[in-house]
């Protein structure tokens, strides 16, 4: 291969990735070029690979998904200065336009020209080399691993779901789905001081990792309902994205309770309006996350969040289909990473 060309993981088609050659990208006058260590697969990059949308984002010329990567830095464009070459990096995969008024006001998450990984029609993580603003390029410690690293980005989903939901030492919190995000939800809000945590699943290889990671619960709903689980919340982290469950839990929050959607399912959902009012909940979305790395890079090398406890299976770059199917195959599978340098 030649030494300006890199492999990357195209979609081309639902159902179809390609392993091709692309010419290494170059690094604008901010912006770093990243050689890509791991990248965490995603639900939103197999709902890409199996349906070519996810709502308004559609597919509509060749993608390279991935959206969760580490790396290290290899170049830098002429104004970048803030890393030097070697230097070991956790990706923030969405860079904003730093001007428009939701970027002023400091959510630039809702930047409404935010430029995300693996999202139509920017390219993603699954290749050899990225390039990113230098400033969405964070240092990580050594005591991290690659793998680690990399999940630092649905980590901050949970710490920006427990800041929404403004968990604090001695909240209870519900936890509703024991996906990687619900499982990320149950540690970081441990991390923030909630007293009590019960995650909610029908999988009982995660309930029992939910478990291991500090849930003070772990209920398989197959088995009860949350009516008869003598819990009562305050806060509710819904990470399934199920309708069905969606409603329930939310039935379980106690008064002057908050409630945080961070899960993605369908369009629309039955809310109990009457339970929401007459206990004076606090509903919200949540959209990716905004300032939340160091943070999360924090609680990871302090050992308060164990991020490789999650990973269950390791791919190389050709092999980034299979990664994408695991779950479907395999029900133990908890985060497929994949290694582009492999």
């Amino acid at each position: 291969m030649a030494e300006h060309t890199m492999r990357a993981a195209v979609l081309h088609d639902v159902g179809k990735i390609t392993l091709e050659e692309r010419p290494r990208p170059e690094p604008g006058p901010h912006d770093v070029l990243v050689q890509v260590a791991s990248v965490g697969t995603c639900g939103s990059d197999v709902h890409y690979y199996e349906h070519g949308r996810i709502g308004d984002f559609v597919v509509e010329s060749p993608l390279v998904l991935g959206h969760e990567p580490s790396g290290t830095v290899a170049g830098a464009g002429s104004e970048a200065a803030r890393h030097r070459l070697g230097q070991r990096v956790s990706l923030e995969p969405g860079v904003p336009d730093f001007t428009c008024p939701q970027c002023r006001a400091g959510r630039y998450n809702l930047c409404p020209a935010m430029r995300f990984f693996g999202t139509p029609p920017i390219d993603g993580a699954f290749c050899e080399y990225v390039v990113v603003h230098e400033q969405f390029a964070h240092p990580v410690p050594d005591s991290l691993s690659d793998d680690a690293a990399a999940l630092i980005e649905p980590l901050s989903v949970g710490v920006w779901a427990c800041r929404k939901a403004r968990v604090e030492p001695g909240s209870r919190v519900l936890v509703t789905g024991a996906g990687p995000v619900g499982l990320l939800c149950l540690q970081a809000a441990r991390a923030f001081g909630a007293t009590d945590v019960m995650v909610t699943d029908v999988n009982p290889v995660r309930l029992a990792l939910a478990r291991d990671l500090g849930a003070s619960v772990a209920l398989d709903v197959r088995e009860g309902g949350l009516t008869d689980a003598a819990f009562d919340p305050d806060v509710l982290l819904e990470c399934s994205g199920h309708p069905a469950a969606i409603a329930e839990a939310v039935r379980a929050v106690g008064r002057a309770g908050r409630v945080v959607l961070v899960g993605m399912g369908g369009e629309e959902i039955p809310l109990p309006l009457a339970h929401v009012q007459t206990r004076e909940l606090q509903v919200t979305g949540t959209f990716r996350y905004a300032n939340t790395w160091p943070a999360a890079i924090a609680l990871a090398a302090s050992g308060r969040v164990r991020l490789d406890a999650l990973v269950t299976g390791h791919y190389g770059l050709a092999e980034v289909e299979q990664a994408l199917t695991a779950g479907a195959r395999d029900p133990t599978l908890v985060k497929a990473v994949v290694r582009p340098q492999e």
